[in-house]
């Protein structure tokens, strides 16, 4: 069982209880003066995040049933065991011992902490929870708390009880929280992890540091990029009207496919020797054609879980925000251009971006900036329990910019989109989401042209046929 698509949380009405970590300090072995020079170094994106300072909607929260137990026992002695659970899984991953601090003048640090105990309290009961958890969230999930993750227990008026885990974003990513809610159940059912250990990613922003710098290649590609958007990020292609501040959110799901639609263009795809995340791109620079709206543009995040040549899963099981982000250009809807444009966004996300966005100060913050995300929660290396039924919990933000999650999960395809509350956005936004969508059915229900170039072959051996 996969995570269930963004947007469609349902938590029914029930008492909303938080387990308030008790937090040790911890020196970081430079003797933590609280000086500059004290902790240690946060990854690009983490310093990025946190940069923007302590606001509501900075975090990103996972919720899921939690396993039954036998009538006899009471509700603190239910409390005592899913806390002790959640302590375990906070000794496995030194992320959730890890804070973010400021340091004069404008310097971001790491700091190491422990949590030895901790207490429930009451936040109240809710017709809506969601409500309840936002706030307690938006207060304590935020970049700078200490720390910045706190555990939930909804308990709903049958019995039932679930459990939801909100984190500010500068700890986790969508792949975080499938490890967080496998590892909670595992320690709850009284098993152990198949992985003893994981490495913290705090090692992962070590090993960042200590890699070559990116070719020159790379590098030449990353300033046609810049300066084709002169100094600023891409942006969303039409109009969005005044996002000269930001403005509340707006958030649309779309069911795009179901898993039989799903089936059909994987089908479709495999016949043209091309995977689904191109064969998308394909549909999406079509639309843009369509629209007037010149070339495909997007910020286009990658993971960084890539491993090593001999342990590719070394970042598997391990909780940070394992994300870069780079940029998808795309001139033309044929296949194998679409396939090009891909596998050049991934090659430009495997290299640290910091080295490569200094000379622009770092990676602008562009208004109205568009990104695009892939998440084939099929293909991730992390499942658990269906009976678990595992959710997002949304927050919500004020936005300048369009984001669109394409999610794939084993009940079809979805497209959630975000963007910022003005008529101009709502109207052309959710246009672009319904070409996109509609799109996308008609290659599900009648293939791609054949007049496109294809790649076929293994991935990392890729060579151009015409297609007759």
């Amino acid at each position: 069982m996969r995570l269930t698509t963004v947007a469609r949380m349902e938590l029914s009405a029930g008492d909303v209880r938080v387990y308030e970590p008790i937090v040790t300090e911890v020196t970081d072995g430079t003797g933590d003066t609280g000086d500059a020079d004290s902790g240690r170094r946060p990854s690009f994106d983490q310093a990025r995040h946190a940069a923007a300072g302590t606001r509501p909607g900075s975090w990103m929260a996972v919720a899921f049933a939690a396993p039954t137990v036998a009538p006899s026992v009471d509700t603190a002695r239910d409390e005592d065991r899913i806390a002790e659970a959640w302590h375990r899984v906070i000794e496995r991953h030194g992320t959730l011992r890890t804070v973010l601090r400021r340091h004069p003048p404008d310097h971001i640090r790491v700091h190491d902490i422990e949590i030895p105990d901790g207490q429930w309290w009451s936040a109240g009961g809710s017709e809506d929870p969601r409500k309840v958890l936002r706030l307690v969230f938006d207060e304590c999930c935020e970049p700078f708390g200490s720390p910045s993750h706190r555990l939930a227990v909804v308990t709903h008026g049958d019995g039932t009880r679930t459990i939801v885990i909100g984190l500010d974003h500068s700890h986790a990513d969508a792949w975080s929280l499938l490890v967080l809610v496998r590892d909670m159940l595992t320690f709850l059912g009284g098993e152990e992890p198949t992985r003893a250990t994981v490495p913290s990613f705090a090692e992962h922003t070590r090993e960042l540091e200590q890699r070559p710098a990116a070719p020159a290649e790379v590098c030449d590609r990353w300033d046609d990029i810049m300066a084709d958007g002169h100094g600023e990020m891409p942006v969303f292609p039409l109009d969005l009207g005044d996002v000269s501040a930001a403005r509340d959110e707006v958030v649309e799901v779309v069911d795009v496919l179901d898993v039989d639609g799903l089936a059909r263009l994987e089908a479709a795809v495999k016949a043209r020797g091309v995977r689904l995340l191109p064969a998308t791109v394909s549909v999406l620079t079509a639309v843009n054609k369509e629209l007037g709206a010149g070339d495909l543009r997007a910020v286009f995040p990658v993971h960084s879980r890539t491993g090593t040549p001999d342990d590719r899963t070394r970042w598997s099981d391990s909780v940070g925000w394992f994300i870069t982000n780079s940029v998808l250009e795309c001139s033309s809807p044929d296949l194998g251009e679409c396939t090009g444009a891909v596998a050049e966004a991934i090659a430009l996300g495997a290299h640290p971006l910091e080295p490569l966005l200094r000379p622009w100060g770092g990676m602008p913050q562009s208004r109205g900036m568009f990104a695009l995300s892939w998440l084939d929660n099929r293909r991730l290396p992390v499942s658990v329990p269906a009976e678990a039924h595992p959710q997002h919990v949304s927050a919500w933000i004020r936005t300048d910019g369009v984001m669109a999650w394409f999610v794939l999960n084993d009940d079809g395809m979805h497209l959630r989109v975000r963007y910022p509350g003005t008529p101009e956005a709502s109207m052309n936004v959710s246009e672009w989401a319904r070409r996109v969508t509609e799109g996308l059915r008609s290659a599900a229900e009648h293939g791609f042209g054949s007049h496109d170039t294809v790649l076929v072959g293994e991935d990392n051996h890729l060579s151009p046929v015409a297609q007759r």
